[in-house]
């Protein structure tokens, strides 16, 4: 049985860019995926200093999850994302619309924090999916 996966803006809420304010989805799979940080497949940073580059290497890191439990982008419910500088959110939309398209926006939180579990880093994003 595959999920049926509906992304809305009501119209008593405004309509946000880039990622939708309700997804419902019955019945499949759920995936969680883990806050994913900018190291690579060998665990070495991606980017230091560099939020762009992080950016990139997270948004890889969430696809390659996807793609790990047979889903992909258009499967994502939520995203959770934590920065410590909002400064770079056109770095940060860039490399999720890139990496996870604009067609089907998952629901979405983005929350600046003073710190990540480790000081180098500076974005984490965690995904939850139905497939």
């Amino acid at each position: 049985m595959s999920a049926t996966i509906r992304r809305t803006n009501p119209p008593t809420i405004a309509t946000p860019p880039g990622y939708s304010q309700l997804v419902v989805a019955t019945p499949g799979d759920f995936i969680v995926i883990a806050g994913q940080v900018a190291l690579d497949v060998q665990g070495q940073l991606v980017g230091p200093g560099d939020f762009a580059a992080q950016a990139e290497q997270v948004f890889k890191n969430v696809v390659a999850a996807l793609e790990a439990a047979g889903a992909g982008p258009e499967h994502l419910v939520k995203l959770t994302t934590f920065v410590t500088d909002l400064s770079q959110l056109t770095a940060f939309r860039r490399a999720r619309d890139q990496h996870l398209g604009t067609a089907h926006p998952p629901a979405s939180t983005l929350v600046q924090v003073s710190a990540l579990f480790r000081p180098e880093f500076l974005i984490e994003v965690e995904a939850l999916a139905v497939r």
